[in-house]
C-alpha cells in the first residue's frame, strides 16, 4: 500500500499504480494501516491476489517502512512481523473455539435451475 506522502523512486513508480490497493481515492488506506487483527487479515487478503505484491514488499523493506501491510505482510519498524497479538492483556482462560456446523438442506427445499 503506497502511503500518500511517500516519494517513489522511478522504478517503484512503474509498478505502484497496478496494485489492488490503488483506487485513486485512498479509501483502503485505513485497512492497510490498522491495528485491528481483522483489518490486517483483510488487507493481506487483498494483497494475496495483487499482481505487484512482491515488488510492494521489496520496496517497503528497502525503504524500512515503519508499519502497515505491504505486499501481503505486516511490517513493523521496517521488518516483517509474522504474528500480531491483539491489544491488551491476554484472557486468563482461553476463549472457547466457535464451531459452526453446517446443516444439510433438505432436498425438497432445493430449487433446480
Amino acid at each position: 500500500m503506497i502511503a500518500p506522502e511517500f516519494e517513489l523512486s522511478p522504478e517503484d513508480r512503474a509498478w505502484s499504480t497496478q496494485g489492488r490497493c490503488v483506487d485513486g481515492a485512498a479509501t483502503m488506506t485505513r485497512l492497510f494501516f490498522s491495528d485491528e487483527l481483522h483489518d490486517i487479515a483483510r488487507a493481506k487478503a487483498v494483497c494475496a491476489k495483487c499482481p505487484v505484491a512482491t515488488e510492494c514488499l521489496s520496496a517497503a523493506l528497502r525503504n524500512q517502512e515503519p508499519w502497515g501491510v505491504w505486499g501481503g505482510q505486516l511490517v513493523v519498524n521496517g521488518r516483517i512481523v509474522t504474528n500480531k497479538r491483539a491489544r491488551g492483556r491476554p484472557p486468563k482462560n482461553p476463549l472457547p473455539v466457535v464451531a459452526v456446523e453446517e446443516v444439510p438442506i433438505p432436498p425438497h427445499l432445493i430449487r433446480s435451475a
